[in-house]
């Protein structure tokens, strides 16, 4: 009797089913280390736009010895004509030292794509946060970056 195993070049189902394992046991591995990517790159971009305004914040402060009343008169072209001290009283801005814009344009929460918070009451004038409410991916609360 002929053995037709011989002359067939081929993988057996058990070595093809062990190959399959071991793709399974690769992208078991892989795949949850991509999964929360698209949220984790949203929590970074956040991380880099409230620094962004913040620091234009902290500009538009020093040059004018006030906050500005509103998060948009950081991307105005012309000096606004009050902001806050830090009581949160409006005050009067000396055009001539005013030195903006401060930001090209003002970004929206790419968490939470609403706009981001920003307070001109005491004792928090000045202050930008969040506008998402809750935990990012790692746990941390939003409202403490």
């Amino acid at each position: 009797m002929r053995n037709l195993r011989i002359n067939r070049p081929g993988f057996t189902l058990v070595e093809l089913l062990i190959v399959i394992i071991v793709i399974a046991v690769l992208a078991a591995i892989a795949i949850p280390k991509f999964v929360n990517s698209s949220a984790r790159s949203k929590e970074a971009s956040l991380h880099a736009d409230l620094k962004l305004v913040r620091d234009g914040i902290e500009l538009f402060h020093n040059d004018t010895g006030f906050y500005p009343a509103v998060l948009t008169d950081l991307a105005v072209i012309v000096a606004p004509a009050n902001g806050k001290d830090s009581t949160g009283t409006a005050q009067t801005i000396t055009a001539i030292n005013w030195k903006g814009p401060y930001l090209a344009t003002l970004p929206d929460d790419p968490v939470s794509g609403n706009a981001l918070t920003y307070s001109v009451t005491s004792p928090t004038v000045g202050q930008v946060n969040s506008s998402m409410s809750g935990a990012d991916s790692a746990g941390i609360l939003f409202s403490t970056y």
